[in-house]
């Protein structure tokens, strides 16, 4: 294929990639979402609130945890200390918990907080962290956003990390393939890399409820990051040299041998920066244990004193020892 040809079919795919997103993330979502988003960014000024994750795919259940990002303009856009304002620079994101009374319903979510700058770098190909673009190749819905402008520019970086995932799963897949053997591929390898409870299978699980959409995706997004194809009927073969393989595995090691360590950091960060955290922990103590935990102000202003008496007196009642 000639320049001229390649450049073509790299138009006509970014074309065909915008339109999907764009109609992805501009899917209605269930009005408690959208009355939740609104309640919570009343007292800051984001670009726009992102919603993904279980909530997003299953529905709202009474122990579901919603699962949203909000992108700023700037770090100050966002409430809160100062500390937590140069955590989020240095180590993004930073995640606060929310409960908000919705419809005489009480919800709950993780909220995590990135500007646009960090949101732009982070669903690049050439970033070491795999945390965002690995969660923005999935189904996505913009809830809230500032304007056209603020749409415009959070819609391309969630087609910039579908393309940087697709890019990695042609390395990870089978030479020849469904669609859908790529993305479980590397999806299995993002949940190794990173420090992630879940089980082995989840990444397979989110493909099996999107088949259509991540077969559909995946074509557009090989022809944009200049990754040839050939298709023998229903599988599809990149078209990627033994030495390019081999350089592309080279770099996920450096990729997977950060993974854990940033997310251990950002752990440790958190116990400074979580905002709502007492009262996540207590909730998913109680959620799977059945043990209400008593929260008073002081343990929720200082977690970091008040925690490890109160985990003591858990530990004795049995908290850690039950399962759901």
């Amino acid at each position: 294929m000639s320049d001229a040809a390649s450049a073509h079919a790299r138009s006509l795919a970014a074309n065909l990639l915008a339109q999907s997103i764009g109609a992805e993330m501009a899917t209605p979502v269930a009005p408690e979402v959208t009355a939740f988003v609104e309640q919570l960014i009343k007292p800051a000024r984001p670009l726009g609130v992102l919603f993904y994750g279980s909530g997003l795919r299953g529905g709202i259940q009474d122990d579901t945890l919603l699962d949203f990002y909000v992108i700023l303009k700037r770090q100050s856009d966002w409430p809160r200390p100062w500390a937590a304002r140069l955590g989020n620079a240095l180590l993004p994101p930073n995640v606060e918990y929310h409960e908000i009374v919705v419809q005489g319903r009480l919800l709950r979510a993780k909220v995590a907080l990135l500007s646009l700058v960090q949101f732009q770098r982070l669903t690049g190909v050439a970033t070491c962290d795999t945390t965002v673009w690995a969660r923005f190749s999935q189904p996505v819905r913009l809830v809230w956003s500032e304007g056209h402008k603020a749409e415009q520019a959070l819609q391309r970086c969630v087609m910039r990390a579908v393309v940087t995932a697709a890019y990695w799963a042609a390395a990870f897949g089978p030479e020849r393939a469904e669609p859908e053997a790529f993305w479980n591929a590397l999806y299995a390898r993002t949940y190794q890399t990173e420090l992630r409870v879940e089980k082995a299978g989840r990444g397979a699980g989110i493909v099996a409820t999107y088949p259509e959409r991540f077969k559909r995706l995946l074509l557009s997004c090989w022809h944009i990051a200049g990754i040839a194809v050939a298709q023998n009927g229903q599988n599809l073969i990149p078209l990627i040299t033994p030495h390019r393989r081999e350089a592309l595995e080279k770099a996920w090691v450096v990729r997977k041998r950060l993974g854990r360590p940033l997310n251990i950091l950002r752990l440790m960060k958190a116990a400074f920066t979580f905002s709502g955290g007492a009262r996540y922990a207590a909730w998913k103590i109680e959620r799977h244990s059945g043990i209400k935990v008593p929260l008073t102000a002081f343990a929720e202003k200082h977690p970091l004193i008040a925690g490890p008496p109160l985990l003591w007196k858990l530990w004795r009642k049995g908290a850690f020892q039950k399962s759901s």
